[in-house]
């Protein structure tokens, strides 16, 4: 027993205490486990530009991103109020066979309203197979389908809510709650803008008078990154920018006179504040004066679809009153992108269950209206963009805050809210043409295979565009934050 040295002996003499083992035995851990990681970091990375935020006196420069990329821009078509994944392009043939069946085991708090849960329900839309991919749509799409081998869909998303307001704020900020930047502000800030003299990221919502998403702005805010990142609204009504044009009385030069002054002082200001890092908010408010000036000039030409040929203004719908409205916002996506606008969300739905994609009572009724306001707009822009060479640099992205369950809502022939499956396409922008990924089960209600979070969707989002969602932080309350939070991974099968 002499021979076994003692727990309580004294350390070697190489060691002060047994304090300083034990630290230095558990560093040694940590970086046998650091370099492990590490070396897989190594065997799976490629060399990547040196990315650095962007320079405060010119906030919306043209950046280059992490990685090299096709993507150069992007145009989010949201589909406001939770579109139906079995009544649009994720066919289940078992919803035909077990009409009216009570699905056993089913959780009536998945949807919003817990007890008018009903049987299960066919889609009563007919399903035929487009394209050399064979993809099944649904005949409310007559003209998207004709893009089906331009697109990768993914089936197997999923989110965190059944209440639009904060699943709106999930799918555009990555949180459930209000105050944090959208996917938009994200990329603006990353890459900053190919125009100066227009928005880098602009939004459109509904123009018939159904209202702005719930959760209104906060859907493109900046959050705590400077405001020049958020969003500029066109309203639907009037000029679409305020002040857009210059009061009669005012002269260029007079305006340019005032501009250059409130320049001068707000810069004597912002010499003040350069110490403690308090200059960024007005650093933005100066670039946002120059901006509206420079847009006086760039944008009413931008937003002039008149400019288009009539043959073009046809394709997208102009002439159609079903659809116009829509397709004037998706040929002005087209144009902005084209003048080198970095982000552009148009939303499809106002803010009341009925006057959205939000199906409660008729999903036929529902879908059918709204699927014939789009389909036509959305699948000329796919054409417009391919024949003009901006297709393989413009990331186009379709989806809404969730979807709806393959069950019916009591009381109508609807479809209450399902957070745990929901299909979102992706088309141009370096994605895999023709492809599907995931797969819910057999009647659509949950994501079974290959799952992709929100998170997931953002950080593919980011990686088309060029940036990498790991990378991509700011600072805000001694904490590095992110559009992906503390999560996400690229879904790589989607691209090409």
């Amino acid at each position: 027993m002499s021979d076994v040295p003692s727990l309580f002996a004294p350390p070697h003499p190489m060691y002060a205490s047994r304090r300083e083992f034990l630290s230095r035995v558990g560093g040694g851990f940590g970086l046998i486990g650091l370099a492990g990681l590490l070396a897989q970091d190594t065997a799976r990375a490629t060399p990547q530009a040196a990315w650095a935020p962007p320079n405060p006196a010119r906030p919306l420069a043209p950046r280059a991103g992490h990685h090299a990329t096709k993507a150069k821009s992007i145009i989010w078509l949201f589909i406001n109020g939770g579109p139906s994944q079995v009544d649009t392009w994720d066919y289940k043939p078992e919803l035909q066979r077990r009409d009216g069946q009570e699905l056993a085991g089913f959780d009536r708090n998945t949807g919003f309203f817990r007890d008018n849960v009903g049987p299960i329900m066919r889609s009563p839309f007919r399903f035929r197979q487009h394209g050399q991919c064979g993809k099944h749509v649904s005949d409310i799409f007559p003209n998207l389908a004709r893009h089906v081998d331009k697109m990768a869909f993914i089936h197997s998303c999923w989110t965190d809510s059944n209440n639009h307001s904060p699943a709106l704020m999930k799918i555009n900020t990555g949180f459930t709650r209000m105050g944090f930047p959208c996917t938009g502000a994200w990329v603006t800030y990353g890459l900053g803008s190919e125009s100066q003299n227009l928005p880098s990221f602009v939004v459109m919502y509904d123009t018939l008078g159904r209202g702005l998403p719930k959760g209104y702005s906060q859907n493109w805010g900046a959050g705590f990154l400077p405001s020049i990142y958020q969003g500029t609204a066109l309203k639907p009504q009037g000029a679409p920018i305020d002040n857009l044009f210059r009061p009669a009385d005012l002269s260029e030069q007079q305006q340019r006179n005032q501009l250059d002054l409130m320049a001068r002082l707000n810069q004597r200001q912002l010499a003040g504040r350069a110490s403690d890092g308090s200059g960024d908010d007005l650093t933005a408010r100066i670039e946002t004066f120059e901006l509206a000036y420079r847009m006086q000039m760039a944008a009413p030409e931008a937003i002039d679809i008149n400019r288009e040929t009539v043959q073009t203004q046809r394709l997208y719908g102009i002439d159609n009153p079903r659809c116009a409205h829509f397709a004037r916002q998706c040929l002005i996506a087209r144009r902005m992108v084209e003048r080198g606008v970095r982000f552009v969300q148009i939303y499809s739905g106002g803010e009341e269950n009925e006057r959205s994609w939000d199906g409660h009572m008729n999903i036929a009724a529902n879908h059918t209206g709204f699927a014939g306001e789009t389909d036509q707009p959305i699948a000329a822009l796919l054409t417009d963009l391919d024949h003009r060479g901006l297709l393989d640099e413009t990331l186009v992205v379709w989806g809404g805050e969730f979807g709806r369950l393959p069950l019916v809502q009591r009381g109508g022939t609807g479809r209450d809210h399902n957070p745990h499956a929901f299909t979102y396409w992706l088309a141009g922008g370096g994605v895999k043409a023709g492809y599907s990924h995931g797969a819910t089960d057999e009647i659509g209600n949950r994501a079974a295979d290959d799952r992709v979070s929100v998170h997931d969707l953002h950080a593919t989002i980011l990686h088309l565009i060029g940036l990498d969602h790991l990378r991509l932080t700011y600072r805000y309350n001694g904490r590095d934050f992110r559009l992906t939070d503390v999560h996400g991974d690229v879904v790589r099968e989607v691209i090409a």
